[in-house]
């Protein structure tokens, strides 16, 4: 079987917007915190992998590689396994533009399963803190954790936006690529270079940062992981839940949807059909 034409991928993603907006909540709900958990076990498998790469000036950019290639596994487990991720459903769009779906049932699903998205990264980012794991490579693991939660809630909106919108192009594209492979081979490699590309960029990613942001919160905690990470007193100071929400996850949840939304979902489906018949 050939790979769906771009066309193709636009008919299948209508069909599947219009699945998500009339699942039940416990659907959405399971399947969300799923998901969270999936990205929240690549984000943690990548930082132990990688940690001391990133740790360097001269070892940085092999770390983020190195980062990148064992976090794509969060996106395929989500796309193989059947589960909710926020940041992909915004390809939902395109069941609203064709009138298949309202505004309304579309950010229904956002809101129920961004919400679950959180439960499953934090309830990981709980385990993992408490598993005494981030003591790994002389507590530096711990320390880079605190390190990265830091940098990420000291961001400035502009950044956190725009990195937000970069994010979830890639992934959405990942996500529009996947839907018209044939193969579950072809799945893969389809969602694992536009990830390993956003990865590797240094984007951001709202599930991912709940996992990431929470973990540090948590490990803030300990004062050897805080002296060791190197961030300034003022930078631990915003690291609590507060910064985590305002300043980190509302900017990149809206760069996201933006991402999303205008760049991938519109913009084909303007290009593919617009209110015409279907150019393929």
């Amino acid at each position: 079987m050939n790979h769906l034409k771009p066309a193709e991928i636009l008919d299948v993603t209508v069909n599947s917007g219009k699945d998500k907006a009339e699942s039940t909540f416990k659907k959405l709900l399971i399947l969300g915190i799923m998901a969270g958990t999936y990205i929240a076990f690549a984000g943690a498998a990548a930082n132990m992998a990688s940690f001391n790469l990133l740790l360097g000036t001269e070892t940085y950019g092999l770390g983020k590689i190195l980062s990148g290639t064992i976090f794509t596994g969060g996106i395929i487990m989500v796309t193989l396994a059947g589960a909710e991720l926020f940041t992909g459903n915004s390809l939902m769009t395109v069941a609203v533009l064709e009138k298949k779906i309202s505004v309304t049932k579309m950010l229904r699903n956002w809101v129920i399963v961004y919400i679950a998205n959180f439960i499953g990264s934090f309830l990981v980012a709980w385990m993992v803190v408490n598993t005494g794991i981030l003591s790994s490579g002389a507590d530096m693991l711990g320390a880079f954790t605190v390190k990265v939660a830091a940098g990420k809630v000291n961001m400035t909106f502009l950044q956190c936006l725009i990195s937000g919108i970069l994010c979830n192009w890639l992934v959405c594209l990942a996500v529009w690529c996947a839907t018209g492979a044939s193969s579950t081979t072809g799945k893969i490699l389809a969602l694992f270079f536009p990830i390993w590309l956003f990865v590797t960029g240094g984007f951001e990613h709202s599930v991912a940062n709940m996992y990431f942001i929470s973990a540090g919160i948590m490990a803030s905690s300990s004062e050897t992981f805080s002296a060791l990470s190197g961030a300034a007193p003022e930078a631990l100071t915003n690291l609590d839940w507060y910064g985590m929400a305002v300043s980190n996850l509302l900017p990149v949840t809206l760069g996201n949807i933006i991402g999303g939304t205008i760049f991938v979902a519109t913009a084909y489906w303007i290009a593919l059909k617009g209110g015409k018949e279907y150019v393929r």
